[in-house]
């Protein structure tokens, strides 16, 4: 720990105002001592870390860390900020900072160091030592753990050390504490809990060492198992065995989950843990008094894709923790059931594509491949392909019902999810009567496990009761109480878009290219794309329809192939990293995903992003006055054979890559070239550069 820190990464006096300064003014000095050795790789590093979950905790902390191929040996940096800096925390700004960069393969026993520091920011004595600290020397000091902070220091003993004697302690409590004597008071309230987080240095240990405390504070036992970097040791089964409930507290898939299935369970986000580990608590015990348990096999509550694996469930897998207001918990909801859907889409909408490609429009009047299929003869693969993607097409509503329903109840909100989704098909309600179906089918599931039951039922619950009681309770009411309604919304709807021309039409081209650009594969975009595609979801199109998928796909193929050009045609406005992305961002534009431009963003949102909107509303407008229509939900550049009047959407795709493209290389000309950046004409880019998001993202709109 000596080597991590000294009193040069020390700066008792930060007067950065924002969080991208504070990290910018603690990583010069990691730069000026070697521990850096490419200060904008490093800090873009730290911004797509950022942008995947504020590193703001409530205390006035700011921990921003990532791990990088720019870092020569693991460093921390401290700053205190006399008026904090907002670092996205619940109770307002960070006056304490903390820099941690770990290098890309970083050794089990630094980031062991690492995650002990994490845990030592949950002790109250440690921060307010370090808010009246005099010095630099003395602060670098308090923080190896060479001066005590009123409590043992955590360095003593490390993360693995402590959880091991917290699960010593259960264990023991299990077999009987030694010199128990039978008939003495009830034994505590056991719980085992898993924290990861994305990066596994910081958060994952914090929330650990929050649960911990505030375990012992509520009189429970609490032992923790923490996936991080620096690996995970398995908690005894025996203590699992032995625990009343278990808490996931996670943002990456909680590994071999299916070893607490059976068990109260409450599955929420890392940071939860670390801000309101009391409420958690209280949640867990709860659910055991109500006998609330995960089937078997489930893989706890949010398992990834509901399969029942043991892989976990990622962030908009999840319900909605229970300090979430209501918009954010309905809209993780709304998304778990579109990122389950989008596959479905992509898969049956381009079989569909290919197969009027090969047999014309009218291959949908073809008979059933069943029934007569030559295999000589092009027609009849036609028809197959077009008959096998309309069969996935039809899933789309159930599956954005039933895991809708899915992201609110977890895995009991299934069935009834996809029996109202599959009603809303059969009633004519469409993608609004699958949202409605998705919502109530979830309130539902959850309003019976709300219910105490008997002992002796609670082991079919799962699989009988919640099932049978559920379905018919959403059948009913979308069959006799709010079906015929929807569908006559639906109607309207469809009648409305069908009826669109001229400047409403342009209108609405231009506010659907502004949503595919705000955010970039995020919720905002993902609505305007599942917009579009139910529109098209259907055996025969309206025109206006068409158009919508046209426009929605043009205007998300604009962001990564500015960036793309932008870089081409001006390197010295980007540094080695961001050139190396942008030949990467002309396959991932010209294939419609638009995280391409995600690393270009999260390094400089307030140029991209408004740049990128505005070149996605140029691109949505122009593809509305052309009358560009499109059957295919998917494919990019490859699918513009399909696409009606082809050229004019490609000027419109043109048009709007070069208006971002401009807007991007005026705004970053306003600045000064940044440190690394290619000299003017020069073009080059450092080929062993990475940048932030270099992973092939995931292929969405």
């Amino acid at each position: 720990m000596s080597d991590m820190i000294t009193a040069d990464l020390v700066d008792l006096d930060l007067s950065a105002d924002t969080k991208e300064a504070a990290a910018r003014a603690l990583a010069e000095r990691m730069v000026a001592h070697g521990r850096v050795t490419d200060l904008e790789g490093f800090l873009a590093d730290v911004a797509a870390r950022e942008a995947q979950m504020p590193t703001g905790l409530d205390g006035g902390i700011g921990i921003p860390h990532c791990r990088s191929e720019h870092v020569t040996e693991p460093t921390l940096a401290f700053g205190r900020s006399t008026d904090g800096i907002d670092f996205g925390a619940a109770d307002g700004p960070a006056d304490l900072i903390f820099l941690i960069a770990a290098p890309a393969g970083a050794d089990d026993a630094h980031l062991t160091i690492l995650s002990s520091l994490a845990r030592q920011l949950m002790n109250a004595d440690f921060t307010t030592a370090l808010r009246s600290v005099g010095d630099a020397t003395a602060a670098a000091a308090l923080i190896r753990g060479e001066e005590p902070t009123g409590a043992e220091s955590v360095f003593e003993g490390g993360a693995e050390d402590s959880v091991a004697v917290s699960a010593a302690a259960s264990a023991e409590t299990a077999t009987g504490t030694p010199g128990q004597e039978t008939g003495e008071p009830e034994r505590p309230f056991r719980i085992v809990a898993v924290t990861s987080c994305p990066t596994g240095i910081a958060h994952t240990y914090m929330a650990a060492e929050s649960l911990e405390n505030a375990g012992r504070e509520a009189g429970v036992e609490v032992v923790v198992e923490t996936q991080g970097s620096a690996g995970f040791t398995r908690l005894d089964p025996a203590v699992i065995e032995a625990a009343d409930g278990v808490i996931f507290a996670h943002d990456v898939p909680v590994r071999d989950k299916d070893r607490f299935a059976g068990k109260p369970t409450v599955d929420t986000g890392v940071k939860a843990a670390v801000n309101r580990p009391g409420e958690l608590i209280g949640e867990v015990r709860g659910k055991a008094a109500r006998g609330e348990v995960t089937a078997a096999g489930s893989g706890g509550a949010g398992g990834a894709g509901g399969a029942g694996g043991s892989s976990g469930a990622a962030p908009v897998e999840r319900g909605g923790g229970s300090g979430e207001g209501y918009g954010t918990k309905l809209r993780v909801w709304l998304m778990s059931g579109v990122s389950y859907m989008v596959p479905f889409v992509a898969a049956g909408g381009l079989l569909i594509a290919l197969g009027f490609a090969i047999g014309g429009y009218e291959i949908n009047e073809a008979p059933s491949v069943m029934d007569h299929f030559v295999w000589s003869q092009a027609d009849s693969w036609a028809a197959l392909l077009y008959q096998i993607g309309g069969v996935a097409f039809a899933f789309l509503v159930p599956v954005l019902a039933g895991y809708i329903a899915y992201g609110m109840a977890d895995r009991p909100g299934l069935v009834p999810g996809f029996v109202g989704g599959s009603i809303a098909l059969t009633i004519n309600a469409g993608f609004l009567g699958g949202l409605a179906a998705g919502l109530i089918s979830g309130a539902v599931v959850m309003a019976i496990q709300r219910a105490r039951i008997p002992v002796a039922l609670r082991g079919i619950m799962p699989v009988v009761v919640i099932p049978l009681i559920s379905s018919a309770i959403v059948g009913f009411l979308m069959f006799v109480v709010i079906g015929k309604p929807i569908a006559s919304a639906q109607k309207a709807m469809t009648d409305w878009l069908s009826d669109l021309s001229g400047a409403n039409a342009v209108l609405l081209g231009a506010l659907l290219g502004l949503m595919m650009c705000f955010d970039l594969g995020g919720p905002v975009n993902k609505v305007a794309y599942a917009f579009a595609t139910a529109g098209i979801a259907v055996s025969d199109p309206s025109d206006s329809a068409m158009k919508i998928m046209a426009t929605v796909m043009a205007a998300g193929m604009v962001p990564p192939l500015a960036m793309a050009l932008a870089t081409t045609v001006r390197g010295k406005l980007f540094n080695a990293a961001e050139r190396e992305n942008g030949k990467a961002a002309w396959v991932l534009g010209a294939s419609f995903i638009s995280e391409g431009a995600i690393p270009f963003a999260a390094a400089d949102p307030l140029r991209v992003i408004p740049s990128s909107m505005v070149g996605g509303a140029v691109t949505g407008a122009l593809s509305m006055a052309f009358g560009a229509t499109l059957r295919a939900p998917h494919g990019g550049i490859f699918v513009v054979p399909l696409i009606g009047n082809p050229l004019l959407y490609l000027v419109a795709i043109a048009a709007g890559v070069c208006v971002t493209t401009a807007l991007v290389i005026v705004l970053k000309g306003l600045r000064k070239p940044v440190p690394g950046a290619a000299a003017p004409g020069s073009g080059g880019a450092d080929p062993s550069a990475s940048a932030p998001g270099a992973k092939q993202p995931v292929a969405a709109a």
